[in-house]
């Protein structure tokens, strides 16, 4: 048998990335509307440059949201504590423009019509035991390495800003090795060598050593090329260097590219708008589906038109791995699953208060981890589908 040979790449970034700032303030403050109105509807956006954040949007809710407190508190925790990191919580200009949501579609939405038009994609796959791509999960724990290992003061001249990617050498299909790796990683003057004005040899060693070797393991060999921090230095980074907003790393968030992308972005949205809720519904689909054996791929295609509950249209892919037909995937998801707007939201439970949920999805993906609230990631149903494979 011929061996079929391709790489395939996946990156992520920091919770300190500009774009994921954005992600956060936009979903934390979706978490303090439903703490104390479960009933709230929100539709978040953030904007981030030097000095500034602007929050706005269009929110209809009975809770009050201190605005400016809620995005100070998230700016520290995320680490821009001081000048030095070209971005400072204590000082920064915070601007709020939000208004109520148009009635126009809270009448759609009201009668358990979906709250926007579009195309939802949900995926799982054996590659991982999280049953995603590894690529996406390897550049995710690249990131939260390198957070974790800042935070830690292992490596105390990190800053919070950094972004990692992840090439995969895949051998018929299945991952066999690790074949590069970029690390961009955001650091203070100390660790510049001031002969050559780039990072020193040994701030690169150490995040080599605490950062990807740990993470990477057994899936790197002598062949695998390590790229730190390639232009030589980052001192200037977070919104200092980089413009963000809320919904630009919508591979990021999802399967890394693997499979297509319906388009639309999570953070910032109630359930009701179904960019977010019927994407989680579609994952907790495919994984089900693939934890029970019924598949080594899945893939689910759904599309909504907006004040209309039922889906539009219902599309599977099993990439040739699917123990049962098509027809029979459509019919199976019919009779498990739920598709109308206030069903996902009943089953997953997506209006109740947990832990500040959404912005702990709106860093390192919204896919693939094993946490408080995330009930998408639930294999609850695949027991019961076990019994289409006799």
């Amino acid at each position: 048998m011929t061996k079929h040979t391709y790489l395939y790449t996946s990156e992520s970034v920091t919770e300190g990335h500009p774009d994921k700032v954005c992600d956060q303030v936009s979903d934390a403050v979706l978490d303090e509307v439903l703490r104390q109105d479960p009933a709230g509807r929100v539709a978040c956006e953030t904007y981030v440059t030097m000095g500034l954040i602007i929050i706005g949007g269009e929110i209809t809710t009975s809770a009050y949201v201190d605005i400016h407190k809620l995005t100070r508190g998230l700016l520290k925790d995320v680490g821009y504590t001081h000048p030095k990191y070209g971005f400072d919580y204590h000082t920064c200009a915070i601007l709020n423009a939000i208004h109520t949501q148009s009635p126009d579609i809270a009448k759609g939405v009201d009668r358990g019509g979906a709250g926007d038009q579009g195309m939802m994609i949900g995926y799982a796959t054996k590659e991982t035991p999280e049953l995603m791509p590894l690529p996406i999960m390897l550049a995710h724990k690249l990131c939260l390495k390198l957070t974790e290992v800042r935070k830690k003061n292992m490596l105390d001249y990190l800053g919070p800003d950094g972004k990692s990617q992840v090439t995969v050498e895949y051998h018929n299909g299945k991952p066999a090795r690790v074949t590069s790796i970029v690390l961009a990683c955001q650091h203070t003057d100390e660790v510049v060598d001031k002969k050559t004005d780039m990072i020193s040899q040994d701030a690169r060693e150490d995040i080599l050593n605490k950062v990807a070797k740990p993470v990477l393991k057994d899936y790197i060999d002598r062949q695998t090329k390590f790229y730190v921090n390639q232009t030589g230095k980052f001192v200037i980074g977070g919104p200092q260097s980089d413009t963000g907003m809320t919904g630009r790393k919508i591979i990021v968030d999802t399967y890394g590219g693997s499979v297509s992308h319906g388009g639309g972005a999570f953070s910032g949205k109630d359930p009701t708008k179904v960019d977010r809720s019927a994407a989680y519904m579609t994952r907790y689909i495919a994984k089900n589906i693939v934890a029970a054996g019924l598949a080594d791929k899945f893939m689910i295609q759904v599309a909504y038109v907006i004040g209309h509950s039922e889906p539009v249209s219902l599309m599977v892919n099993t990439f040739g791995t699917g123990k049962v037909s098509d027809a029979n995937f459509i019919k199976i998801i019919h009779d498990h699953f739920e598709l109308t707007p206030p069903g996902i939201i009943a089953v997953l439970k997506l209006r109740e208060s947990v832990n500040n949920r959404y912005r702990r999805t709106a860093a390192y993906g919204h896919f693939g981890r094993d946490e408080e609230g995330f009930t998408w990631e639930s294999t609850d149903v695949a027991k019961e589908l076990k019994k289409y494979l006799k």
